[in-house]
């Protein structure tokens, strides 16, 4: 979404353990995420209110790029303003890294509205990122939380503790959540994922709506397919009080709707939120309509020892980000 930003197998693999390398150190301290995070606010806001697509692009980077550029896109197709968004206080989670990529983690309540007319707040977890030194830092993603997030461990210093993508401590290790979770969306409560995956809006209601479009689409004698699938984002964790971990990591979800056997017929009717993201508003789907979508989501891994336990996706947000109609 827009800057003040828009509303949404693995990323990319982390750096190698830390601690296998040199002892972590505050290569962020607590202040210096602050002042991130509000240089952020300003920079996307400003984005906000002239509309400018650049200026928000700038302060964003993987999953919340790829939604920003697909909102701005729609906004200006539509000539509506760009929301902006309000936030209230902040809890920062900063891990003491000992290198790159840096990043940190911003728990805020968040609202959204144009014309005076703000959303109720929702509490939001926000992941900056930066690469390296001489790199910018930017908002990577952003996940809308429909549960509470458990509570962080947090050193004595008050920084939070990473983890790597293969803890053997968790249920899952983090490097398959995503992978997990997928399989559930794809295939539905019937799949052995399920096993492991909790149920909720984000796995098992993914499932059920994609389910719909595809009965909708069989009655109008259309083919309809949907896939979750890994995108090339970093993905990162923190080490929760319980022992589990908060996973934060980028994922596409894929659709096709077709004539069977892709030949011509009537036009396809593209969705509304895609047909904007066409490379050309000209575009028909005579044969077939393909749309991307790209969320950021946010899990928690429940420890090894838990008992009865399952991994909850508690968090997500996600927007399209391509379409194309033949």
């Amino acid at each position: 979404m827009a800057a003040v930003t828009l509303l949404a197998v693995q990323g990319c693999a982390p750096a190698p353990d830390a601690d296998a390398v040199t002892p972590p150190s505050h290569s962020v301290s607590l202040t210096g995420a602050e002042s991130v995070y509000r240089s952020y606010l300003a920079a996307s806001d400003a984005a906000a209110v002239a509309g400018n697509e650049d200026q928000a692009l700038n302060v964003s980077s993987a999953a919340q790029w790829s939604q920003a550029k697909g909102q701005y896109t729609a906004l200006a197709t539509a000539g509506t303003p760009v929301p902006r968004y309000r936030y209230g206080t902040p809890v920062f989670y900063v891990p003491a890294l000992a290198g790159y990529p840096d990043w940190f983690v911003v728990e805020v309540p968040r609202r959204t509205g144009t014309g005076g007319q703000l959303s109720a707040a929702v509490s939001t977890l926000m992941l900056f990122t930066r690469s390296k030194a001489t790199a910018a830092w930017s908002l990577s993603g952003s996940a809308v939380l429909d549960r509470p997030l458990p509570a962080v461990a947090l050193d004595s210093d008050g920084y939070a503790i990473d983890m790597t993508t293969t803890d053997p401590k968790l249920l899952l290790r983090p490097d398959v959540v995503g992978a997990t979770q997928a399989a559930v969306v794809d295939e539905g409560p019937a799949s052995p994922a399920a096993a492991v995956i909790g149920s909720g809006p984000n796995t098992t209601g993914l499932y059920a709506a994609q389910a719909a479009l595809g009965a909708a689409a069989q009655a109008r004698g259309l083919q309809y397919q949907w896939l979750m699938m890994g995108a090339p984002y970093p993905q990162f964790e923190l080490r929760l009080a319980d022992g589990g971990a908060l996973v934060l990591y980028g994922m596409y979800l894929n659709t096709v709707t077709e004539h069977p056997n892709l030949v011509a017929g009537s036009p396809i009717p593209v969705p509304a939120d895609v047909r904007p993201l066409l490379a050309a508003p000209t575009e028909v789907g005579n044969h077939a309509v393909y749309a991307n979508w790209t969320y950021q989501f946010a899990a928690v891994d429940p420890p090894s020892t838990a008992r009865n336990a399952k991994v909850q996706i508690i968090g997500a947000q996600g927007g399209p980000s391509y379409g194309h109609a033949y």
